[in-house]
């Protein structure tokens, strides 16, 4: 693989790509989460958390991409990816080449989540905080573009109940799964 011409690629793809803007009406609370590419060896992977297993917390054990709350000091929705990143997995933002945005994503919760797109140089060792994180994996992109072909998701977006991307022990679903197809169907235009 070509490393340099598959980062130009995906790049342009997430630049020209069409993305949901935000919500209308204030209603929503401004989010944002990361979805993270590392490149091992010629495998591409997405950086994927499981969340902690927290009593009353709403998305105890479910796959996200890292992210959070917009605070005030925060000066954007990506500072706010960047900061979360690094307060959760001790990723510092130097490290990441944020490609750009792939839009907003509504939550039942009334959250709305800016989603972003960076390339991780891999320069540190994640540390993750365990009181908000049970683990951190990696799946390969070749993997989640072939499930997606597979379950014919490629087109009209499917219903949420059932797009899930089930991967070894972990099912994909919710909004991290719509961010994930609309990830997916923006490199698949320009494949």
């Amino acid at each position: 693989m070509d490393k340099e011409k598959y980062i130009s690629n995906i790049k342009s793809s997430v630049q020209k790509g069409s993305h949901p803007g935000p919500p209308e009406d204030d209603l929503f609370q401004p989010t944002s989460v990361i979805a993270l590419l590392v490149f091992n060896q010629e495998v591409v992977e997405l950086v994927f958390i499981q969340k902690a297993d927290v009593e009353g917390y709403p998305w105890a054990n479910q796959m996200a991409f890292p992210g959070g709350h917009k605070d005030r000091k925060d000066r954007s929705t990506k500072d706010t990816a960047l900061r979360e990143l690094d307060e959760e997995m001790g990723i510092n933002r130097k490290n990441v080449e944020v490609i750009g945005s792939l839009g907003h994503f509504q939550t039942i919760n009334n959250k709305d989540i800016e989603a972003w797109l960076g390339i991780w140089n891999q320069k540190e060792t994640i540390h993750y905080d365990k009181t908000e994180i049970a683990r951190v994996f990696q799946i390969p992109l070749k993997y989640l573009l072939d499930l997606h072909k597979k379950k014919a998701f490629h087109g009209p977006t499917p219903n949420v109940m059932l797009l899930t991307y089930p991967f070894e022990d972990v099912l994909i679903w919710g909004v991290t799964a719509k961010i994930l197809y609309h990830l997916i169907e923006v490199l698949l235009k320009n494949d």
